[in-house]
């Protein structure tokens, strides 16, 4: 929280009436709805342990043959900009997807495309790097790193 606070969150598959909640109508910048039809993704949904029907943020992923592939990654619009609620959503949902990949068997390695402006961004803050073009690797060191950040008990 933008106070300080820290609050215990889970990580679960969006349903399909979770999308509900996620249109563009209702301020999120991707249409998850599409994602969700995809049949090689996942959608998972972070929230506040005991708080269930509020989503934090949001995270598409697809198991390749040896990494993760990070499609989408959205905190939700009241965790965006200056007056965000939270801070850490999108940091917690990377972590997570590191997580999902040492579960798999591809060490920690997460791959995703960045927005050209960010690319130095997620170097600092994600330990990412730029592979090239837009195209950005988390790494088995860096992977761990932000589990330790984000989970307590990976």
């Amino acid at each position: 929280m933008v106070t300080g606070d820290s609050f215990a969150t889970d990580i679960s598959l969006i349903t399909n009436n979770d999308l509900k909640l996620v249109s563009k109508k209702s301020g999120w910048g991707f249409n998850w709805r599409d994602e969700f039809k995809r049949p090689e993704c996942d959608i998972y949904k972070l929230t506040i342990v005991n708080n269930p029907t509020v989503i934090q943020g949001l995270v598409c992923l697809e198991v390749k043959t040896d990494h993760l592939y990070m499609h989408l990654v959205e905190s939700a619009p009241f965790n965006k900009g200056k007056i965000k609620m939270y801070s850490g959503v999108a940091g917690n949902l990377v972590a997570f997807a590191c997580k999902l990949s040492f579960q798999r068997g591809h060490s920690g390695n997460v791959s995703f495309l960045s927005k050209t402006q960010l690319v130095e961004h997620y170097e600092k803050t994600l330990g990412a790097f730029h592979f090239g073009g837009r195209v950005m690797i988390i790494e088995t060191q860096s992977a761990l790193k932000l589990i330790n950040k984000y989970f307590q008990n990976p």
